[in-house]
């Protein structure tokens, strides 16, 4: 694909928290410039029995291919401790997903896209409706605002205080 394109990508960690969202968000940072990113929540394991996560997402431009993202973030992630010996739901230092990559629909370089956890989990849909609430998911058409209103499975998550190269970009509530 030529030019750049916006791309929203989904950071998550259970093991060694703040560390290694912090790493990522370097990474992203020394990779892409500017980042938009959301507020950092924090929700109960989903698939398994573990300690709660930190999620976030965070927004970027890049002329790179889904393929290339897809290879960098499994990279970092590899570099950040992230064992693929594992069964899949399990505790993780650092998760890193391509959720969606411009208006692209399909399966494009292995990666499905729009990612189907928006639809499915707090922890994704929140965050992303906090930083591009009226952007529209490529499949249902609504707005991610929209989809968070109406969004009403259960899943509990609520921000956290986090800090990240001495800017607070998360609060805690109350």
């Amino acid at each position: 694909m030529a030019g750049e394109v916006r791309v929203f990508i989904s950071i998550g960690s259970n093991i060694d928290r703040e560390r290694y969202v912090s790493a990522a968000l370097d990474a992203l940072k020394a990779w892409f410039g500017e980042l938009e990113i959301s507020p950092v929540y924090e929700s109960e394991a989903v698939g398994f029995d573990g300690s709660p996560f930190l999620n976030l997402v965070v927004g970027v431009t890049t002329a790179l291919s889904v393929g290339e993202l897809s290879r960098c973030f499994k990279q970092l992630e590899a570099d950040n401790g992230r064992r693929r010996d594992v069964p899949k739901f399990s505790a993780r230092t650092l998760d890193l997903d391509i959720l969606t990559y411009g208006d692209q629909i399909g399966q494009i370089d292995g990666v499905e896209l729009p990612r189907g956890e928006i639809l499915k989990n707090a922890f994704v849909l929140r965050p992303l409706a906090d930083i591009a609430p009226e952007a529209v998911h490529p499949v249902c058409g609504r707005s991610y605002r929209d989809l968070w209103n109406d969004y009403n499975t259960g899943q509990k998550l609520w921000p956290v205080d986090f800090i990240w190269q001495g800017r607070r970009i998360s609060q805690a509530a109350g």
